[in-house]
């Protein structure tokens, strides 16, 4: 199994649109490094759902439940199905993801501007006890 953290702005998609639905297809994303990380999940990988912009923090936990297939009629991007696990007992800010030195070599602060990113194994053990 892999972790990532996946990006959306809440006032586009949120955690609560998510639970709401019940699943969703993650699409949208116009980034070749993204949609790469896109083409590497598998069915069983887990996701941190990310809120950008206005709250910047990870709220949730998201299961990917189907690999990616083609978005677009160009297929040169890719989307994934997920759905949502469960809420994290607490946000988990970007502030306080930055201020923690395990957290350090996460892609999503090297890469800030990727709306998908891995997680190392240690770095997903982290985010989820800061969340808990």
């Amino acid at each position: 199994m892999r972790y990532w953290i996946l990006r959306s702005e809440p006032d586009a998609y949120s955690w609560s649109d998510l639970e709401r639905d019940g699943a969703t297809e993650w699409n949208g994303v116009r980034n070749y490094t993204a949609r790469n990380f896109l083409k590497e999940m598998q069915p069983g990988d887990r996701a941190l759902f990310y809120h950008s912009n206005t709250e910047k923090a990870a709220v949730g936990i998201m299961e990917i439940t189907r690999a990616w297939q083609p978005d677009g009629d160009d297929g040169k991007w890719a989307s994934v199905a997920v759905k949502p696990v469960a809420p994290l007992a607490r946000p988990v800010t970007l502030a306080e993801i930055k201020a923690e030195p395990r957290l350090a070599a996460l892609e999503m602060l090297r890469q800030s501007r990727l709306s998908v990113t891995p997680v190392r194994d240690t770095e997903w053990a982290v985010l989820i006890a800061m969340g808990s």
